[in-house]
């Protein structure tokens, strides 16, 4: 498989340039929320990719799909948007009722070039988009307090800009990384994330894409729920 990762990066830095960091003109409290999640089957062959809707405020499961694709793309850091979009893409299109917001497990601009998965679905798929990561990918920070909702910005490494924030959504687990992904604010991206917590390190729409993606106990809790509410 050749990979002309001079081109990507080149793709990465045009594309982030059409990034908006501001929240959309008129944007209203949504009341669909999408969540998404990405794994790999088969070392690494096959991904599998989730996305689903919740009601909101309720964070009640409306609609979910996954799509499990051939890999067309090797792990390489920095460039994982690009392995994981076309099965993210596929699950959009499938998914009927579109959210108004996504939740998006990996990063938004907190990426070296400012064009993480978040920040490539919203931009793509034109949809306002935030990036939920686990872990850091880039970016500066000072240690978080172990207090539950404590924050902290988080700096690029060149100039010191505002690339997201660092939060401790849960007492006694790491904090995650929030950073804007396309047509939301940054201070956006971080209340949106807490106003989604329900008592768990994740906020509920990838959580619960997590949970899908994986057949995890949760996801079977979900479906029980949703049989028993339309009985």
């Amino acid at each position: 498989m050749s990979i002309n990762l001079a081109q990507l990066k080149q793709l990465q830095l045009d594309y982030a340039h059409r990034i908006i960091l501001h929240d959309d003109v008129g944007f209203k409290t949504p009341t669909l929320i999408g969540g998404t999640d990405v794994g790999f089957e088969n070392n690494g062959g096959i991904t599998r990719a989730a996305i689903v809707v919740l009601s909101y405020p309720s964070f009640e499961l409306v609609e979910y799909q996954v799509v499990k694709i051939p890999t067309t793309m090797p792990y390489i850091p920095g460039y994982l948007s690009f392995r994981e979009f076309p099965a993210l893409a596929l699950a959009w299109q499938k998914i009927t009722c579109k959210p108004e917001l996504l939740l998006v497990d990996g990063q938004g601009v907190a990426h070296p070039r400012q064009f993480g998965i978040a920040s490539h679905l919203g931009l793509l798929l034109d949809i306002p988009t935030i990036g939920v990561a686990k872990r850091r990918l880039y970016g500066q920070y000072e240690p978080v307090a172990q207090v539950p909702l404590s924050c902290q910005p988080l700096l690029d490494n060149h100039n010191n800009t505002l690339i997201g924030h660092v939060l401790r959504s849960k007492a006694k687990c790491n904090p995650l990384f929030i950073s804007s992904g396309h047509r939301i604010s940054q201070r956006s991206a971080l209340n949106w994330v807490i106003l989604c917590l329900n008592g768990y390190r994740l906020p509920e729409p990838t959580r619960f894409a997590d949970a899908v993606a994986s057949n995890k106990p949760l996801f079977q809790k979900l479906l029980a729920k949703s049989a028993n509410a339309t009985a």
